[in-house]
Formats: structure tokens, C-alpha cells, sequence
């Protein structure tokens, strides 16, 4: 049985809803542990693509530098003592993993988290910092198999990296501060690794402002979700090549799919070089020196 189609059957799809009243309870409870981050207006980027104005959400200034806490947070603030006792795991190239670490520490658990052999020395020595214990594996695919036998022989709950409906919650919180920093947009372009913040940005923008565009941006290297639009079904990668680690999931799950599928017009894809050009151009014109998933929406923006 493929990985994705073992974590599938733990999120069952049909029906997909957020309900918009249960997040801003979320939005409060979890605001003394995450920051409002603050939007950035750039007239540069405004002129480069041709539109009357561009903001960005500087989310890289959330605590841990990535939105992961927001929806690591939301499932862990649902889980009782005992599960909290027996801790939690995760799985990730970085991003995930230290949210996961910290989210853990936040509530006072324990996290044992498993990363790719791509991740990066310095993410590693973050997620043991907020006291995780990591395993790296062997591979991608190799990372999903571990993580399913951490939870299975220790009991630990599995704070998966895109995928659930609290998960959602979280990453829709993204998307309603958005819609109240700034006071007018017609479209917004959101990165996708396995769908969870463009999923749930997506919703909430639709929610707030149905006639919003919505942009999904891939790397051409880690494209699951586009070739998932495509075939109307979530799809699985045989292999992964792409400079944007954190945006590297092997597959498309049904919830994080499906409201994508729901709530974004359309999905582009940038390719390394794409990135590489966008990360060079916001640190020589915005002095903003950002990972190649961070760029990802600027390369969408400037590119295709």
C-alpha cells in the first residue's frame, strides 16, 4: 500500500468544512503563544509585476520563523492529559518538525520527531533545542514509514505536517489576518508543499472575499498537488527534486486536496531557477534574505 494512501485512510474527506466561528475561538486561544505577524506593502514589487499594489505577510517572523505553529498548536490544544503524557510525532524536512518540537514544549509534552536526510544541521540542532529527540531517515517516503512506527509502538499522536481539519484551522488564521491587515486586494498567491496553508489561507479568503483569486504556486520538482488537480484525485510522487525543501511533500492527501480543489483558481509552477532568481532579487531590492519556500509566491509573481 503506498504511504499516502496509508495516511488517507486516517483523514477521511467527504464532507470538508471549516467552521469560521471555531477559528477565531482558535485565533484567541492560541494568541499568547504566536505572534500577529506584520504585513510588508512593496512598491518595488508593485512596479516589477504591473499591479496597482503588493503586500506581503511576513510570516517568517512567526515564532519558529514558519507558520507551522499555527497548525501544530491547533492539534495540539485539542489532545487530552493522557495523550499530552505520552507525547507526540511528527514528520518533516525542518519546518514541520521544530514547529512540532515547539509546540510541545508549549503545552508541555514531548515530541520525537523524524526528519528527511535533506534537513538542514542547523533545523536539527532547533528541534533537539526545544527538546525533541529526532530520528533522520533514510529517505522521503522512508520518513512517513518511520513516523506511522513511532506512533504505533510509543502512542504518540501524530501532528501530521498538512493534513486534518485542526491543522486547516490553524493555517486559515493566516489568511483572516491577511484580510484584516489590508484593507483591499483582488488576488493572493500562496505557496504549496502538501497543501495545508494554502488550503486553509484559501478557505478563509473565500470565506471573508469570495471573489478573490486565489493562486497556488509548486515547484516544478515537488508538483502533487497540480498533477492532483488534474486528475481530480490526490496523487503520489515517485520522487521529489526541488531546491524548496519545506515545499517537497510526496503526495496530495483527500482534506488538504479537497479544499484546495474547492477554493483556489489556479496552481503555477516555478522552477529552481525561478526561486533561485526571486531570492536573489528580494535580498538585493528588499534586504529580506529568505529560504527557497519562502520565495516561492515572489517567483510566481514576477515569473509565470
Amino acid at each position: 500500500m503506498p504511504v499516502g494512501q496509508q495516511f488517507a485512510e486516517l483523514f477521511p474527506v467527504h464532507p470538508v468544512s471549516l467552521d469560521f466561528g471555531e477559528i477565531d475561538k482558535l485565533r484567541a486561544l492560541l494568541s499568547d503563544r504566536l505572534l500577529l505577524t506584520p504585513v510588508l506593502e512593496s512598491p518595488y514589487l508593485a512596479e516589477r509585476c504591473g499591479a496597482g499594489s503588493v503586500h506581503a505577510k511576513l510570516e517568517f517572523l512567526q515564532r519558529t520563523g514558519t507558520f507551522k505553529p499555527r497548525g501544530a498548536l491547533a492539534v495540539m490544544a485539542e489532545l487530552d492529559r493522557d495523550q499530552l503524557q505520552r507525547g507526540i510525532t511528527a514528520v518533516s524536512a525542518g519546518n514541520h518538525a521544530i514547529a512540532a518540537a515547539f509546540a510541545a514544549a508549549q503545552m508541555g509534552s514531548s515530541a520525537k520527531v523524524v526528519m528527511t536526510p535533506s534537513a538542514n544541521p542547523y533545523r536539527v540542532e532547533l528541534c533537539r533545542r526545544y527538546g525533541a529527540t529526532v530520528v533522520i531517515a533514510e529517505s522521503v517516503h522512508h520518513a512517513f514509514e518511520l513516523v506511522e512506527e513511532i506512533r504505533e509502538k510509543e502512542g504518540r499522536f501524530f501532528v501530521h505536517p498538512f493534513e486534518g481539519i485542526r491543522t486547516l484551522m490553524g493555517t486559515a488564521t493566516v489568511g483572516l489576518e491577511i484580510a484584516e491587515q489590508v484593507a483591499e486586494f483582488d488576488a493572493i498567491v500562496v505557496p504549496i508543499g502538501g497543501g495545508g496553508l494554502c488550503a486553509g489561507v484559501s478557505a478563509a479568503i473565500k470565506h471573508v472575499n469570495p471573489d478573490c483569486m486565489v493562486f497556488g504556486v509548486e515547484p516544478t520538482g515537488a508538483d502533487s498537488m497540480s498533477r492532483s488537480f488534474r486528475s481530480g484525485k490526490p496523487e503520489n510522487l515517485e520522487s521529489v527534486n526541488t531546491i524548496a525543501d519545506s515545499l517537497g511533500a510526496p503526495f496530495a492527501l483527500p482534506i488538504s486536496f479537497q479544499v484546495c480543489y474547492d477554493n483556489v483558481d489556479e496552481i503555477v509552477t516555478v522552477s529552481d531557477d525561478d526561486l533561485r532568481r526571486a531570492m536573489g532579487m528580494l535580498v538585493v531590492e528588499q534586504k529580506l534574505a529568505l529560504e527557497p519556500a519562502c520565495a516561492a509566491s515572489t517567483a510566481a509573481l514576477i515569473g509565470p
